[in-house]
Parts: C-alpha cells; sequence; structure tokens
C-alpha cells in the first residue's frame, strides 16, 4: 500500500484552536476522511479548505490507490474514545505510512485546569450506557489512581448518583463546554456537585469530562 494517512486532531470547540501543521495537511491532503462528513465539511468551509470529505469506511481503498487521507474525528484527537483506533490497525496492517497530527483533546484540556490530585490515572473514555457500567463505578470507587471518563448531558445526573453512592468522599471535577463560550469547571463530591446542578439546569447542558480524584 502506497498511500499515506494523517491523523489529525481537530478543535473540540473554538476553531482558533487548530494548528497550522492541521490546516496545512487538510488542504494538502486527497482526501479529508471523517466520521461525519456534514460535520467536517463545516470545518473545512470554515477555513476554506476545498479537499473533499469522505466517509472514513473509503479510507483503505483510497490508500490502495496510492492518495494522501487526513484521518479527522468529529472534534479532538481521532481515536481518543472513538472508532478510528481499529481503522488506524488496518492501514498499519497494510503497510502505509502513517503520521500524527497533534493537537486539541478534552482529555488533555480537562487535564491541564483540573486543580485536583490525577498524578496518573485511568481513561475510560465513554462509559456503557448499560452492560457494565455499575461495574465500572465500584472500579472507580476502589482505585488509588484518579478515574476520567466523558459523560453527555442525558446521563451526567446519572453519573453523579452512582458516584455518590460508590464514592461518596471522593472529590471530582466536572469541566464542562471546554473551549466554547460557557466553559465551566466546577469540583466537589459527587452529592455537592449532584445538587447543583439540580438546581441550575443550565449546568447539564455540554458535554462533559469528569475526573474522580486520585486517593
Amino acid at each position: 500500500m502506497t498511500g499515506k494517512l494523517s491523523v489529525v486532531a481537530t478543535p473540540i470547540g473554538n476553531l482558533e484552536d487548530i494548528t497550522l501543521r492541521a490546516l496545512r495537511i487538510l488542504k494538502e491532503a486527497d482526501y479529508v476522511a471523517c466520521e461525519d462528513t456534514r460535520q467536517t465539511r463545516k470545518l473545512l468551509s470554515h477555513f476554506d479548505i476545498h479537499t473533499p470529505a469522505v466517509s472514513d469506511s473509503k479510507v483503505l481503498g483510497l490508500l490502495a490507490q496510492g492518495k494522501h487521507i487526513a484521518l479527522v474525528s468529529d472534534a479532538g484527537t481521532p481515536n481518543v474514545s472513538d472508532p478510528g483506533g481499529e481503522l488506524v490497525a488496518k492501514v498499519r496492517a497494510q503497510g502505509a505510512q502513517i503520521e500524527t497530527i497533534p493537537g486539541p483533546s478534552a482529555l488533555v484540556a480537562a487535564l491541564s485546569i483540573a486543580g485536583i490530585k490525577a498524578p496518573s490515572f485511568t481513561f475510560y473514555g465513554f462509559l456503557p450506557q448499560k452492560k457494565g457500567r455499575e461495574k465500572l463505578f465500584k472500579d472507580i470507587a476502589t482505585s488509588d489512581r484518579a478515574s476520567i471518563f466523558f459523560e453527555s448531558p442525558h446521563r451526567i445526573m446519572k453519573a453523579l448518583e452512582a458516584l455518590t453512592k460508590a464514592a461518596p468522599s471522593r472529590r471530582i471535577g466536572l469541566y464542562r463546554e471546554l473551549t466554547k463560550i460557557y466553559e465551566e469547571a466546577l469540583i466537589g463530591t459527587a452529592e455537592e456537585l449532584y445538587a447543583r446542578l439540580e438546581q441550575d439546569p443550565q449546568k447539564q447542558r455540554g458535554e462533559f469530562v469528569v475526573i474522580v480524584e486520585s486517593m
């Protein structure tokens, strides 16, 4: 396989966070492969980039034709809690050149402003909605390390309920809408945070990075 795959990090919110190298690669590539072409076209249009956006299901075929493909996710760094990792493994197995174009990551952004102890941590990505979810909260409660996961606005209250039962005394950081207008960091016990979000439902909106402090 003679093609080349560039794994490109894109902004998680504020479009000014894209790197100069990422912009160059998105312009130079033959195609931009993505999860949702509509979402990616908005980004490309904002920066006046006219590289065709295609589904990431077409990557292997295009690389076999010797094309240069820029792989992006809907936001942030590809393969961090999204399905791109399996694709990269297939590309590597077939011998194509792979390069990383690093940049924004919600995980790193939250850690940089955490304000709580997280010298080492376990990252869970998005927790399962049902099967295995209760066991993971038990694992989080008994771990000496910090625990980090992503949560949606629809499940944040349930996550705080579970943490109130599993780890009532641990400090927790909620990092909401990172890099966006309503970016916010809330720190307290799960019970305290639940009460704050219940009192102000606006604080339940947006995507969350949750950090459970290390022991």
